[in-house]
């Protein structure tokens, strides 16, 4: 079988683009012991919670970049939400790479 000279590299960026994506410095399996309150409503589908009545996105398969810039913008008062903003409070940037690796294991659904 010949392979043409343009394969192997479509070949890699096919592999680089489907691999599952991680924060430099994020541990999966750390964020895996500290997502316990996320998943508590990010990990239920059309999970709404009650007055004032927000519709909670799922985390899984978001963007790790996304999910760090999300609890750091909570954590400073740039986002505005009570609940997450407590959330998001005690959480260290490490904590915040590590949760945002585990979700982005996941597949988006």
């Amino acid at each position: 079988m010949r392979i043409n000279k343009l394969t192997l590299p479509a070949l890699c960026c096919l592999l680089v683009a489907t691999a599952p994506v991680a924060v430099a410095g994020g541990d999966p399996a750390a964020g895996r012991n500290k997502a316990g309150n996320c998943i508590g409503c990010h990990g239920i589908t059309s999970y709404s919670n009650v007055y004032p009545t927000y519709s909670v996105p799922r985390l899984g398969g978001q963007h790790p970049e996304y999910i760090v810039a999300a609890l750091q913008a909570y954590k400073n008062g740039d986002r505005k939400h009570t609940t997450m903003h407590a959330q998001a409070a005690d959480l260290s940037d490490q904590d915040m790479q590590d949760i945002a690796s585990y979700f982005a294991t996941f597949s988006a659904e």
